[in-house]
């Protein structure tokens, strides 16, 4: 994970209020105030603290005054903030008679009075609408937003206390709906130590004053139903926070957004999509169990493609392009870096602040709904990169949402991230940990998608991550573990287990924790996590440092490509060849291998096939595939005019022709979590620089195995011989040094004999000839209904252009 600091937007919007403004509750029910003269002289039905408190927008309780009640000496009293209007009468909602005239209570616009409580105003809460007059002495119909009950159910406000409330977006965020009749839209925030907090947005002029909400103290909820508003509609919060200052900030909850750099957060539509993906679906969990093939090809969606003028597609253009190639190049799965919104394009999506919303940058959230339903017509799964770990601090966002540090620790020792000057969520705070499960859950269950990939999960574990002695909280223990952050991923596994069964969780964990992918029900310690799969960054570090030798020095680095067989089985592993391998100065792979051009791509050629016959899923970044020799830029597209070179052509096919042998043959994927399925055969020839290994699905099973050998070294080794465990004829099924691939051609002619002859300490032999940096899949046996691989020619070349 990488990470660039954050680049704030805020949205411009005027703000009101007195900051620092004393927010004391007023006596609704006082009477001794003198009478004063406002347009009709007679006494006004709200005192003169109580009328500036609304007009200055630091009120906390409007419903205890503005909408209707029934008035002591008969009617309904009602009270309405109206600052455009010269003057408001009541109306009845059935046939637009008029019940009364208000009269100005205040010159900021408040208008109160009472009317007569007739049967057709409904009661004291009943069908009304407000007449205003403007200025331009126009007249317009409107209803009362506080005519309208509370919005949230006792069983909602108790689930949201207790962070458990899993359709947390249903509940909080805006609502397009309707209530008793009226058309509008319901909002719904959690602030519970704002003092005041508005719907602002362009249906209101930004205007704070006009749209305070109701707390609803139980969960420390906000809400209000704003008549009228409908999908689309811009808004955000503005909230007097708890030290008396107005911050503006977008929906926590925001299910679409505006464009960045703009911050606004957009009412959305309700409209539910038409999912055409029942078939995948139904075998997504066999397609992503342990025992099945998974490849993922990761990308950044804003850079895998980029027109001349430098602009990128939306979904439905991205859909287009990127799954026709996909299908061709046999990946299972594709990943996509964060694509929840976030301010500044530079940090990828890893500093996200709109955790349910889908990025704006790529068209409306119904688009993205369509690439994923495209994606599985396709057979292919989809993965997001998904942040718990930290936020930025932009203005708009989460950082002190209320005025105090609501979402994140108070402390600064456990609450922000030296490494990308970001904020820490607080794990132990109920509402945050669900606030997070209940995202996750919204992705998976909202968008169908498959899978997702939790970031820099090593940076919640552990309270002194990149800190110094002293700089860090010990746990109740005294302990460097975040047990909050364990039990809040314990918590979000078990969630996703139980309500979406199929879908995979994957952690990005690079230390030795115990247990990421074990199952929760059979640790008595709670220290499992419960994860579908964990990145092993371990063969990622190791095997890289090893291919970045020379290979006349890589004798003497042998235990860094052979080390990880050691651990192999130790959890449920993912292969990464991750964006992060590719930036910072790391170089390409391409780049990483040694040599000449012709070198490199052999190295790389050889490596990616000793990947893909290593235990564990596969997982490489968009341009891998090519031999990009240029580092990642998220600014630039992949550099597709490589594929005008053959050899880079050849790195293309050989990744294909892995990926086919990966699906087809059960020995490279059906018992990856077992040690049976992998059988050292050379692995102490440091010397040469040769390994070689037996990939299986079970000693008894009838599946036939599959031989790798890899020599990376340039020198060609010939009757080099190889014990195996049985004898008869194995055939090569791909050689990363064949001429399709841009490589010598040397090789066995096809098919090998192993004889009767002991070598190695196994009962049979064969002798073959090695290629040059070059590693070899054999398989043994007639592979009856497994023809060769399709081969290439130059006028068909597997690219995207």
């Amino acid at each position: 994970m990488s990470h660039a600091p954050t680049d704030p937007h805020a949205h411009a919007a005027p703000a009101h209020g007195s900051a620092g403004a004393d927010l004391r509750a007023t006596d609704l029910g006082a009477t001794d105030l003198e009478a004063t003269n406002f347009d009709s002289g007679r006494r006004p039905p709200v005192d003169h603290g109580t009328l500036d408190a609304l007009a200055e927008a630091r009120h906390g309780d409007p419903f205890a005054v503005l909408g209707p009640r029934a008035d002591p000496d008969g009617g309904m009293r009602i009270v309405t903030i109206q600052p455009d209007a010269l003057s408001v009468a009541v109306v009845a909602a059935d046939d637009g008679h008029e019940l009364g005239r208000l009269d100005r209570l205040h010159a900021a616009g408040i208008f109160g009075g009472t009317v007569p409580q007739t049967a057709s105003a409904g009661g004291a809460a009943g069908g009304y609408r407000l007449r205003l007059t403007t200025a331009a002495q126009s007249v317009l119909d409107v209803e009362d937003p506080y005519r309208f009950g509370a919005l949230l159910g006792d069983l909602d406000l108790h689930l949201i206390h207790e962070g458990r409330h899993l359709d947390l977006a249903e509940a909080l965020g805006a609502h397009v709906t309707t209530i008793d009749g009226v058309d509008g839209a319901r909002f719904a925030v959690w602030a519970p130590n704002a003092r005041r907090v508005s719907v602002i947005g362009d249906f209101n002029g930004w205007d704070g004053r006009r749209l305070p909400m109701r707390l609803r103290h139980a969960a420390g909820v906000w809400e209000l139903f704003v008549p009228g508003v409908t999908a689309g509609r811009l808004y955000k919060y503005e909230i007097l926070d708890a030290n008396g200052q107005i911050q503006l900030k977008a929906d926590p909850m925001a299910q679409a957004t505006e464009m960045p750099p703009g911050t606004a957060s957009i009412v959305p539509d309700p409209t539910p999509f038409t999912w055409t993906d029942d078939g995948w679906m139904a075998r997504r969990g066999e397609a992503q169990a342990a025992t099945a093939p998974i490849s993922v090809y990761e990308l950044h969606a804003a850079s895998w493609y980029r027109a001349a003028d430098g602009s990128h597609p939306d979904w439905d253009g991205l859909a287009d392009r990127l799954i026709p190639y996909l299908s061709t190049l046999g990946f299972t799965h594709v990943e996509l870096l964060p694509v929840m919104e976030h301010p500044f394009g530079g940090s990828w999506g890893y500093q996200p602040l709109g955790l349910f919303a889908p990025t704006a940058r790529f068209g409306r959230p119904r688009g993205f709904a369509r690439f994923v339903d495209r994606c599985h017509g396709a057979g292919i799964g989809v993965i997001l990169d998904w942040v718990p770990a930290h936020f930025p601090s932009d203005p708009h966002g989460l950082a002190r949402f209320d005025g105090t540090a609501l979402y994140e620790h108070a402390d600064e020792r456990e609450g922000r991230h030296r490494d990308w000057n970001t904020l820490i969520y607080n794990f132990g705070r109920r509402e945050v940990s669900g606030f997070l499960i209940a995202s996750a859950l919204y992705w998976l269950e909202r968008y169908h998608i498959d899978g997702i990939r939790v970031d820099a999960v090593a940076s919640m574990l552990y309270r002194d991550y990149s800190r110094d002695a002293g700089e860090w909280v010990p746990n109740i223990h005294g302990g460097r573990e975040n047990l909050e952050a364990v039990a809040f991923l314990r918590q979000m596994n078990q969630a996703i287990g139980a309500r979406v069964p199929g879908a995979i969780t994957i952690a990005e964990e690079s230390t030795a924790w115990p247990g990421v992918t074990a199952p929760m029900d059979e640790d008595p310690n709670g220290t499992s996590l419960g994860f579908s799969y964990k990145w092993n960054m371990g063969w990622m570090h190791d095997s890289l440092e090893y291919m970045a030798q020379d290979p006349i020095h890589r004798r003497f680095h042998h235990g860094s490509l052979t080390f990880s067989l050691v651990y192999a089985w130790s959890e449920r592993y993912v292969l990464p060849l991750s964006h992060d391998e590719v930036v910072h100065g790391k170089g390409s792979l391409y780049g990483r291998m040694p040599g000449d051009d012709w070198q490199k791509r052999a190295n790389l050629r050889a490596y990616f096939a000793f990947m893909w016959t290593h235990p564990g899923r596969k997982l490489i970044f968009a341009g891998g595939e090519l031999g990009n020799p240029r580092e990642w830029n998220h600014d630039a597209s992949t550099p597709w005019d490589l594929l005008d070179n053959p050899g880079h052509r050849g790195i293309q096919r050989v990744v294909a022709d892995l990926n086919r042998l990966y699906t087809r043959e059960p020995a490279l994927h059906r018992a990856d979590d077992q040690p049976s399925s992998f059988l050292w055969l050379v692995g102490d020839d440091a010397a040469n620089s040769v390994i070689a290994y037996i990939r299986r699905t079970g000693e008894d099973d009838p599946e036939p195995d599959i031989l790798v050998v890899a020599n990376l070294t340039p020198v060609p080794r010939h009757d080099y011989r190889i014990g195996v465990p049985t004898a008869g004829l194995w055939h090569e099924i791909l050689n990363t040094d064949a001429t399709d691939y841009g490589g010598s051609g040397m090789g066995n002619g096809g098919q090998v004999m192993a004889l009767e002859e002991p070598s190695h300490g196994r009962p049979a032999s064969l002798s073959l000839t090695l290629p040059p940096l070059a590693t070899l899949l054999l398989r043994h046996g007639p592979g009856i209904g497994r023809g060769p691989l399709p081969s290439h020619t130059d006028d068909s070349p597997v690219q995207e252009r």
